[in-house]
């Protein structure tokens, strides 16, 4: 079995605005359409959603993989966590693989702005079809370690520029439906 891992941490500044970070937060479904394009997800319920992950190129395969994520509010702190991932038209491979994604996003104020502090944590485990066994371990863990932050980094982006975009969308149309008489 080959292990595969990563970790990326975020720190985003928040602009002021007439509603709070924290209200934002608390509709945990936004999070999850910040992370990822909306095409890419299934509601499953009010807090697992189904996303579907871009393809994945590895060591001459294109992997497909479709992720049950749970999202829910502990405190201020928003936290994700995912132990089902299914690789489509892998299925003998999914009974040897495994996956687990956790991960927070909490608001920090401090004397200057708010921000918002996260990190999200990834760990794949497989068993190596015998196809691959010929191919040298240190070759595989890097391959798997960079296509793990490939990812994290990918998310990491665009949580950086879509959940303060959407966030100011939010507070901007929510203060004036709330504003009114």
């Amino acid at each position: 079995m080959v292990r595969f891992s990563a970790s990326q941490s975020v720190t985003i500044s928040v602009p002021s605005q007439p509603l709070s970070i924290e209200a934002y937060l608390s509709e945990v479904e936004r999070l999850v359409y910040a992370l990822v394009d909306a095409s890419q997800v299934e509601v499953l319920s009010e807090s697992l959603f189904r996303v579907k992950v871009r393809p994945i190129r590895f060591i001459g395969l294109s992997l497909q993989p479709v992720c049950d994520i749970e999202v829910w509010l502990e405190g201020k702190t928003v936290r994700l966590s995912s132990n089902r991932c299914q690789l489509e038209g892998y299925d003998s491979f999914n009974e040897k693989f495994s996956f687990s994604l956790q991960g927070y996003l909490v608001p920090q104020p401090t004397q200057s702005a708010q921000k918002l502090r996260g990190q999200a944590n990834i760990i794949v485990s497989v068993d190596l079809p015998p196809s691959m066994w010929l191919t040298p371990r240190p070759l595989l863990e890097r391959t798997g370690k960079g296509i793990l932050n490939g990812i994290l980094i990918a998310l990491k982006q665009r949580l950086m520029r879509q959940l303060i975009k959407d966030y100011c969308v939010w507070a901007s149309s929510s203060s004036k439906v709330s504003s009114l008489p």
